[in-house]
């Protein structure tokens, strides 16, 4: 998810995930994860039984401690999730380096989430007004020593409820386990330098794994992409960037947002921060003059449409062409290369009963494709397409499409699948946010998480191979080229959750390109070394951490 106004993976749901369920009202799914023997409870009023939220630390007034709805005890916590905000409460512990920790609460809530900041979550569904149990593991890094661990519902879901949170590891915990106490790092406005040198040491399933080399023999210049998001209408803890200061390390810039003027209109505007909010922004004609300079040097500057607070829905065909003639209006005015379709939340749906993505009826869905096949006929072969939807509207096809044969799944699920489909002879690269994600099954037949270079190549490896919709081997989603796909990473912890260092990076790289370092999961598709790049959210968050991810890029791929 990208958020303008908190940090984020494009615009980041504060160190939550940017996640909506599927499988309500469909199979049960165990989400317990196996970890190692547990000898020391590590989180400070796990039970709310203090009667008081402390050291607990939620987002806004959402959380409270009630009586009446515990588990266990006499108290409970309670997070009034609404339709702005996910009732996020954190703790953040002392830990040890290169340890196994559980994580394990019972919930009882629609859509709720357990995890750690820059590492694994998971979710239930609605649980019918019963407590269910939440269980995830992770291993901290060699030089980690502390982690933040959060619970949260989902927007519009209402209050749910937690009791009996743990965090378990082996030997005793310090005799202050509780470190701090903050709604989220990745919420702050300003975070310090301090905690962004310690942002690396983000909780990771696959952080212990060795390092591997970079490639001996880089592939040409040019054949690999670099893509970044640009802060250009709003401005948050990363601070505001002017075009001229991007460096020319990237390849593709995404302006964002584009948003619209209503839900339904279909109109998109693209206004610039304002001096009020950014107080070092560039003039308009500045602005025009550095993007036509970075066009000079090769650079592709497009508007990103969407975001975490820009959904649009093309209901009529009326809006659908007031999207055609507004995002056209903003092409010519600043003179761009084409679009990024960054279509969150409840922007894409499959009303019940559309269930082939390769001939869509949904209005949504059509009025989408045809605004965008609209827009590539005026513009030509110079039209540069991407998209970045979440994992949520794209992997998870594999397992659930649309609401399902019988109804009661998300209409959400793999909804992105019917646009990437229609619009593959037009798309220039698809770099799907793997981040902010739920566990997400692979080709494998396997659960996968955040944190790892394990998730980033099972989920990469689902375009590059293709993959049956909802299970059906007779109703295939067909391969993507390599020079299609990039991987959407988080910049840095601040940015988005699922982070992972460098180290990492390279390993699904060395995985994906190479056939090299591949862990547990063989790539079905093999080694494709014409993997076009990475993405990130954002430019911003890159630079405000010392550059780490664009560094990194350049000395893997030369």
């Amino acid at each position: 998810m990208h958020t303008p106004r908190t940090p984020r993976g494009k615009r980041l749901l504060a160190a939550g995930t940017a996640w909506a369920v599927a499988a309500a009202g469909a199979v049960a799914i165990s989400f317990g994860l196996a970890g190692s023997a547990s000898a020391g409870e590590f989180l400070v009023n796990g039970g709310l039984e203090t009667g008081a939220l402390n050291p607990w630390t939620c987002s806004g007034s959402t959380g409270s401690v009630v009586t009446g709805h515990a588990r266990s005890g006499s108290y409970a916590l309670a997070g009034a999730a609404s339709a702005g905000d996910t009732a996020q409460c954190t703790q953040t512990v002392a830990v040890a380096p290169n340890t196994t920790y559980t994580l394990s609460a019972y919930v009882n809530g629609a859509y709720v989430y357990l995890g750690v900041n820059g590492g694994t979550s998971t979710w239930t569904p609605s649980t019918g007004g019963a407590y269910q149990k939440l269980s995830v593991s992770f291993t901290t890094t060699a030089t980690q020593t502390s982690a933040t661990v959060f619970t949260h519902g989902w927007y519009g879901q209402g209050t749910y409820y937690a009791d009996d949170i743990s965090l378990d590891g082996p030997g005793a915990p310090s005799p202050s386990a509780s470190v701090s106490a903050s709604a989220s790092a990745s919420a702050s406005a300003s975070p310090s330098a301090s905690a962004s040198a310690s942002a690396s040491a983000s909780a990771s399933a696959s952080a212990s794994a060795s390092p591997s080399s970079s490639p001996t023999t880089p592939p040409p210049a040019g054949s690999h992409a670099l893509v970044g998001y640009l802060h250009a209408s709003f401005a948050n803890g990363a601070g505001y960037m002017k075009m001229a200061d991007v460096p020319d390390s990237w390849d593709i810039i995404d302006l964002a947002f584009g948003e619209p003027d209503s839900i339904t209109s279909g109109t998109i505007h693209f206004n610039r921060c304002p001096v009020t909010e950014c107080p070092g922004v560039e003039s308009d004609a500045d602005f025009k003059a550095a993007i036509a300079a970075k066009q000079a040097k090769g650079k592709k500057v497009l508007l990103s449409i969407g975001g975490q607070n820009g959904e649009v829905q093309l209901t009529t065909t009326g809006a659908r062409d007031n999207f055609v003639n507004s995002v056209s209006a903003i092409i010519d005015k600043w003179g761009l290369d084409g679009l990024d379709i960054d279509f969150e939340g409840h922007s894409l749906s499959l009303a019940t009963g559309d269930n082939d993505f390769k001939n869509p009826t949904t209005p949504v869905i059509t009025n989408l494709i045809s605004a965008v096949k609209t827009l590539k006929a005026k513009y030509g072969a110079k039209f540069q397409l991407t998209m970045a939807p979440e994992t949520f509207f794209v992997q998870l096809g594999y397992q659930y499409y649309g609401s399902g044969p019988w109804g009661g799944q998300d209409p959400r699920a793999g909804a992105f699948l019917p646009v990437i489909y229609a619009l593959r002879d037009d798309l220039t690269l698809l770099h799907v946010q793997d981040y902010n994600s739920g566990s997400i099954m692979g080709l494998d037949n396997q659960y996968h998480n955040m944190g790892g270079a394990d998730f980033h190549i099972a989920m990469t490896d689902m375009l590059l191979a293709g993959f049956p919709v909802a299970g059906n081997t007779a109703n295939m989603f067909p391969a993507l080229k390599p020079s299609q796909v990039a991987i959407g990473m988080p910049a840095n912890t601040y940015a988005g959750n699922g982070y992972v260092a460098p180290a990492v990076v390279n390993q699904a790289l060395d995985c994906l390109t190479k056939g090299t370092s591949c862990g547990s999961y063989t790539p079905r598709a093999g080694k494709q070394p014409n993997l076009r790049g990475l993405m990130t959210w954002s430019i911003n968050w890159d630079n405000y951490n010392g550059n780490e991810f664009s560094k990194n890029f350049h000395t893997y791929f030369g």
